[in-house]
């Protein structure tokens, strides 16, 4: 049975759970390795055995995060049997699917995107949040776990990050209320903001370069559209992390309502990220090309090569701006 909504409940499977393994969604950001360690410190308090799981390691600008070097890359063996996906719309954020979960296993689903699809046992999806992160504080205030600096530094950075610095549209007054708690714990807002916001590697620039002399204005003005190629990131040394935020730049230009970044990861696959300013649901965008996330930033991949890819997400995007300004 599919429980939506159940905070309660989910407290209570924690609160009975000798032991616990989290797990986190592929190209990690600020909010889901910021969460799953707070949550996973916070169960620590509480005496429990936690194991941390992530498909890929922690971006360079988060290791500084307390407890990031703990976070595997190999699955728990032997499996816990209750398990908890943190800033997952789905199983196979983490490469999962159902079958590689033991059947007396029970899966909760802590999560803020629209696009979510319900899959724990228990599920726990508010999308009014800006971020995990602030369902995390309330999921470790109601467990009756007190907060440390080290819970501390990663909420604030799973908030921070996935609010855009408070930036975002799903920025509230209540986002503002529990970082101001976190921030009279202790956290050290100047090296958070000093890892996250002023340090970029040489590689990153370059990548950014590349995105930027292939920028494109559509749509009146109204789309901005980068792409990376393969040889883009070779040339410039940087990883795939080192693309997170560059699709922003585009986002800025005075005029654009959405913008695109189209990045290949292999001949046929294209992974694309989306972001609007003011009006554009790009989570319906995202959803043509069996993607999701949130009305204001979605992501998708595309299985066909880097030209057909592009010329699909212009031709919807373009539509939808169309649909949106007779309306």
């Amino acid at each position: 049975m599919i429980h939506k909504n159940t905070p309660e409940e989910m407290i209570e499977v924690i609160r009975k759970a000798p032991k616990v393994a989290l797990f986190s969604h592929v190209s990690p950001d600020g909010d889901c390795i910021g969460s799953m360690l707070a949550i996973g410190l916070a169960l620590e308090k509480m005496g429990k055995e936690v194991s941390l799981y992530n498909p890929n390691p922690v971006p360079s600008y988060l290791a500084f995060l307390p407890g990031s070097s703990r976070i595997s890359q190999a699955l728990p063996s032997p499996q816990a049997k209750v398990l908890l996906f943190v800033d997952c719309t789905d199983l196979g954020r983490v490469n999962m699917s159902r079958s590689d979960i033991p059947e007396d296993s029970t899966v909760l689903n802590l999560d803020h995107h629209i696009s979510n699809l319900f899959f724990g046992d228990f599920n726990w999806v508010d999308v009014h949040a800006s971020s995990v992160g602030e369902l995390a504080v309330t999921f470790i205030n109601r467990l009756g776990v007190e907060f440390d600096v080290d819970m501390a530094t990663n909420l604030y950075t799973a908030i921070v990050t996935d609010s855009g610095c408070f930036e975002y549209s799903n920025t509230t007054a209540q986002t503002h209320r529990l970082t101001a708690d976190l921030l009279d714990i202790g956290v050290d807002l100047s090296l958070i903001h000093h890892n996250i916001f002023n340090q970029k590697p040489l590689a990153q620039i370059r990548l950014l370069q590349c995105a930027l002399n292939g920028l494109e204005i559509l749509a009146d003005g109204q789309l901005a559209i980068m792409t990376l190629s393969a040889e883009d990131f070779q040339k410039s040394g940087a990883e795939q992390e080192m693309s997170e935020g560059l699709v922003n730049h585009a986002r800025s230009i005075a005029g654009v309502e959405v913008a695109v970044l189209l990045k290949e990861l292999s001949p046929h696959e294209i992974k694309g990220g989306l972001r609007s300013n003011l009006w554009l649901n790009v989570n319906e965008i995202a959803a043509l090309f069996g993607g999701g996330g949130h009305q204001r930033a979605a992501g998708c991949t595309l299985r066909i090569p880097m030209a057909e890819a592009k010329q699909s997400i212009t031709t919807a995007v373009e539509e939808a701006l169309r649909i949106g300004r007779d309306h």
